[in-house]
């Protein structure tokens, strides 16, 4: 894996300045790999899973970056000479305010040391430097190490620590040329805060590293996931999907389910898999109170398969009324053990607000919170993916089949506003950040908003059936709408299901959504790259971008007529953009190619490094099976005759630092990838041979 060390670094906002930084952890790739998970999980995912002391951050340690050096020993009759070609670096950490540095390279040998020239204001300095040092025989001992250390030149106070390089003379007697990239290391004088002086903070890391085969090996594996769901057997019979039923553990369960639609949803096939595992379901319970109640492989299915295909739709349906409930930030509390008269908001000339009055106005922003979501849900049948509405249509039969009896008329109904409610929007409502609702968790006052109007809509999806029968009698103003909103829920899941299976035809794709969708949107601020000109940060215009698995595109509003575009499959690079490019933070660049060879960049600045993070990932998951991606890019900007990264004059010169195409954030949009995922489940069944007696 392409990464050495993973680094938390907790901080003090500041409104105004720069945040501050409390402490930091950090852990190296072998430090995560040598730890067993403490669970049984049957995938023994090396990881950890425990508190962490924090640390002093140590502007020593916070190095970053490589060096480009070639080692050769030169032996004659008189004297023994180290011949070191400092040749360049990259990525060096920023030390300086304007978000760079000046680095030079230091070769120390025992007492000798050299040092090359000073490179202003670059994170990617070019030497080309040849540096001698004459030696003795007895400093060439094999243990003896070379060392190259890189500073931040300054003026005035100390020079900046940037990284070293150790090579022990063992090595440069094997190999007498020693030339390559080495990675710079920290000084190594960090020490852990004794006794958790700065606090502590729960980590659960896990490092899954699988060694993915060319497609071929897998395709008998998928050849029998395809047959167990076309051609099913007898229900009690072994297939593959009742074997992972078995290996699976409730750790597993979930990765192996989002795995599983994946598959299917790339083979075109996802309803016909989820309707075989609900069909085992259905047909193993006996007892309706408790179908789909547990974390099975099938409820985890329908749950992951939810948020893959329907969280645009989810969006759709509850973005507008979250920013409501964000934007009001109202006291809300029903619960008398709870409530805060100081808190309301209300003014009083009488004095403090009553329990009653914070009670009744509780009741009306919760009635008024949650029909408007009660409204926008009924109203949304159209707006539903179709391939949803037809796994659901397919649950309801199963269901209808399995209890006929008069006194089970609800259960098709349980069974299906169970997941679309209890697995699905209520979630959504608790913990908006999750569902990509909001770019930030919600505070203590609104998060209480919101997990009131869950635990409503949770009532609305188990139909009423269970008011007054808990220990919560306090949310019982809120129990008529609850009631009231049944009849036109059933409504709702009737019209839902009302659709032609065969009208809805599934096709084996490579994404999870057609080219139309648009899978990302919002304003950011743009600048092409244009020949040469003055950069300056009034040269960002804001404009309303979409994304879609075929186009970047973008206009001055959202209901703009006039849009430009750019072809996904035009998009060969996109990066991230060095801070002291433009003088800006949270700036990301889009390189295309055309199809005269040209490239061309559009710059793109975010509103937050969150947001950054999503749009790099969503784009890059929009072209990662591009073909002309390429291997190296500039960070910086062409300004003022020169590349502000790397120096270089010219404007087509070749890339100072290489290109992160297949990084991306894991999340419900992430690209189908029949290899990996084939690769997963080969691993679930292969380290649960044991348990089914292979």
């Amino acid at each position: 894996m392409g990464f050495h060390s993973l680094s938390f670094y907790i901080m003090d906002e500041d409104t105004i300045g720069h945040d501050d930084v409390i402490g930091k952890i950090s852990l190296s790739k072998e430090a995560i790999s040598s730890q067993a998970k403490a669970s049984a999980c049957v995938t023994m995912c090396p990881g950890l899973d425990s508190w962490v002391n924090l640390t002093r951050l140590d502007p020593d340690e916070e190095v970053q970056g490589e060096i480009h050096l070639g080692l050769e020993l030169h032996r004659d009759t008189e004297k023994i000479c180290l011949h070191c070609h400092v040749i360049e670096a990259r990525d060096l950490a920023p030390r300086d305010i304007s978000g760079t540095s000046d680095p030079f390279a230091r070769v120390i040998v025992n007492h000798h040391s050299v040092d090359t020239s000073i490179i202003k204001k670059t994170r990617f300095p070019h030497w080309g430097e040849n540096l001698e040092l004459d030696l003795e025989p007895e400093e060439l001992r094999d243990e003896a190490m070379v060392t190259l250390e890189v500073w931040d030149w300054d003026m005035v106070g100390k020079n900046d620590f940037l990284g070293k390089v150790e090579i022990p003379f063992a090595c440069l007697h094997k190999t007498p040329l020693l030339q390559g990239w080495f990675r710079l290391l920290p000084l190594g004088n960090n020490e852990d805060d004794a006794g958790g002086k700065l606090g502590a903070l729960r980590l659960k890391v896990c490092l899954v590293e699988d060694r993915i085969l060319p497609s071929m090996y897998y395709q008998p594996l998928m050849d029998l996931l395809v047959e167990s769901v076309i051609s099913p057997t007898e229900v009690e019979d072994s297939s593959p999907l009742t074997m992972l039923e078995e290996v699976t553990t409730v750790e597993s369960r979930q990765d192996v389910a989002m795995t599983l639609v994946k598959i299917y949803l790339g083979q075109g096939l996802v309803v016909p898999f989820l309707d075989y595992l609900n069909t085992r379901e259905v047909n193993n319970t006996s007892d309706p109170n408790t179908l789909f109640r547990s974390n099975s492989l099938a409820s985890k299915a329908m749950e992951q398969f939810m948020k893959a295909v329907g969280m645009l739709y989810l969006h759709e349906v509850l973005k507008p009324i979250i920013n409501r409930v964000f934007d009001d930030k109202k006291y809300v509390e029903l619960d008398p053990c709870k409530i805060e008269q100081h808190r309301s908001r209300r003014i009083s000339f009488k004095g403090a607000v009553s329990e009653a009055e914070v009670r009744d106005s509780s009741v009306d922003m919760l009635q008024s919170y949650l029909t408007s979501i009660l409204q926008s849900i009924v109203a949304s049948v159209d707006q539903c993916p179709p391939v949803m509405r037809v796994a659901f249509k397919q649950l309801h039969k199963r269901v209808e089949e399995q209890f006929v009896e008069p006194e089970n008329e609800d259960v098709k109904y349980l069974a299906i506003s169970g997941f679309f409610f209890l697995r699905f929007f209520a979630p959504a409502i608790l913990t908006p950040k999750l569902f990509h609702l909001r770019d930030q968790h919600a505070d203590t006052r609104t998060s209480r908003t919101l997990l009131l109007l869950a635990k409503a809509l949770q009532s609305v999806g188990n139909l009423g059936l269970q008011l007054g029968h808990g220990k919560e009698q306090w949310m019982a103003p809120l129990h008529p709408i609850i009631l009231c909103s049944v009849a036109s829920v059933k409504d709702f899941l009737d019209k839902l299901i009302d659709i032609d299976h065969d009208s809805v035809s599934e096709v084996p794709q490579r994404a999870k959504f057609l080219p139309s969708v648009t899978v990302k949107e919002g304003y950011l601020y743009k600048h092409k790259a244009e020949g040469p000109q003055l950069l300056s940060r009034f040269a960002f215009k804001k404009r309303y971008f979409w994304l879609t698995s075929e186009t970047l595109s973008y206009a001055k509003t959202p209901d703009w007529q006039v849009r430009s575009s750019i072809p996904i499959q035009h998009v060969c690079a996109v990066e991230r953009v060095d801070e002291n490019a433009f003088q800006q933070q949270y700036v990301m660049q889009v390189i295309t190619q055309d199809n005269d060879a040209q490239l061309h960049t559009m710059y793109i600045q975010c509103k937050n490094v969150n947001d950054l993070n999503q749009w790099l990932s969503a784009v890059r998951k929009a072209s990662i099976y591009n073909q002309r991606m390429l291997p190296s890019f500039h960070p910086g900007a062409h300004r003022s005759g020169k590349w502000t990264c790397c120096l270089q004059a010219e404007r087509t010169a070749l890339g100072c630092s290489r290109t992160h195409s297949a990084v991306t954030l894991g999340d419900w949009s992430d690209p189908l990838d029949p290899d990996v995922e084939t690769q997963t489940i080969y691993k679930q069944l292969h380290q649960g041979r044991d348990k089914l007696g292979y």
